[in-house]
């Protein structure tokens, strides 16, 4: 079992930037895929940004591409969403999730953990 603890969530004026980290325990995630989802009110949870358990490999919603950035540090199992130019449409909860298989997929139901989400508002 992997537990994963989301952190770094609030409230920021619009352009204005965040970083959320991923924390992971039970077992070392240095082979799972990491995922940053979100899920706004009354809409379904997406895929946001995805790293594979290498890092050799990126992916990136188009709406926040250019923005965003996902890295990882292994060492210290944890994940982090570097959200810069932030704007009220990227208000949501954030969730991270953990994928065994360690590529690259977009799919809620393709992760195996999750963690419990940390609000994102921002501000016009």
């Amino acid at each position: 079992q992997v537990q994963l603890v989301e952190s770094g969530g609030g409230l920021v004026q619009t352009g204005g930037s965040l970083r959320l980290s991923c924390a992971a325990s039970g077992r070392t995630i240095s082979e799972y895929a990491m995922g940053w989802f979100r899920q706004a009110p009354g809409k379904e949870r997406e895929c946001v940004a995805v790293i594979s358990w290498s890092s050799g490999v990126k992916y990136y919603a188009d709406s926040v591409k250019g923005r965003f950035t996902i890295s990882r540090d292994n060492a210290k199992n944890t994940v982090y969403l570097q959200m810069n130019s932030l704007k009220p449409e990227d208000t949501a909860v954030y969730y991270c999730a953990a994928d065994l298989l360690g590529q690259i997929r977009l799919r809620v139901g393709d992760y195996d953990f999750w963690g419990q989400g940390t609000q994102v508002t921002v501000s016009s």
